[in-house]
């Protein structure tokens, strides 16, 4: 097992090395890097990190998908389209069990958040006794799903549940994390990156524990705040960005 100083220069070269404009042509992150305006890049990023499982090509595709629907101008068509046009999504497949009832539904609940809101940002507020995201998602969840029960609440994931939020993780990493490498966004102004955790899925949990970073057998909820811990050790400012080294890591296999 490396030492903490080993441990933190070696995921410093990953994060280095993956953290480039490359990254981008092979990740669902090229969908919001299509826009400009603000508003399109959140819906589009917040629409394929929603997808974003399985196979990473195949989530591109099913992005575009939705584009392609949305006439390539997701913030004019949330606000105003037509009931014919959600009509016509109805019977489409979008990406797995993504179905075309689902983005309807999305659809409708982005209209409502962009009338009263100028930006997701104002969903996501971090207070500043809280160390993660964990209770902000859950306002957003309370916020965007309504109380309406419906199919698609199964596609925004609860902290509250357990579940580790991997895709909005993921998606708040996109709109929040600065620095001037050209991947991340970093637009949202008012929320601090130190808040923000490694998206934790199959690949980053089993990584995490061949590097000795967490012991928690799971990928929920509580072994993302176990990895919060050791992350932040490394860098406290931008904890984040050492999901490059886990990602790069776990795309080149070289802990095999």
């Amino acid at each position: 097992m490396m030492k903490f100083e080993e441990l933190k220069i070696f995921l410093d070269e990953k994060a280095d090395r993956y953290n480039q404009p490359e990254f981008i042509e092979y990740d669902p992150i090229q969908i919001p890097h299509r826009f400009s305006l603000q508003q399109d890049i959140e819906i589009a990023g917040f629409l394929a990190a929603t997808i974003s499982w399985g196979n990473r090509k195949a989530i591109i595709k099913s992005a575009d998908k939705m584009l392609d629907i949305m006439g390539n101008s997701p913030y004019d068509f949330v606000l105003n389209h037509s009931e014919k046009d959600l009509k016509d999504i109805q019977d489409k497949s979008i990406h797995r069990t993504f179905n075309g009832e689902d983005f309807i539904y999305f659809i409708r609940q982005f209209n409502r958040i962009y009338t009263d809101n100028e930006s997701l940002e104002d969903l996501f507020a971090v207070y500043d006794t809280e160390t993660n995201f964990g209770h902000a998602i859950e306002r957003f969840r309370a916020r965007f799903l309504g109380t309406e029960k419906h199919r698609s609440h199964k596609h925004v994931s609860s902290p509250y549940k357990n579940s580790s939020t991997k895709r909005i993780i993921m998606f708040l990493r996109w709109m929040v994390r600065k620095d001037k490498r050209g991947v991340d966004f970093g637009i949202w102004e008012n929320i601090d990156p130190k808040r923000l955790s490694i998206p934790l899925d199959v690949h980053t949990g089993n990584i995490s524990r061949k590097l000795g970073l967490i012991s928690r057998k799971q990928n929920d909820w509580k072994t993302v705040e176990e990895l919060d811990l050791v992350i932040r050790t490394f860098d406290d400012k931008d904890p984040a960005k050492y999901d490059f080294a886990l990602f790069g890591l776990g795309v080149t296999k070289e802990l095999l």
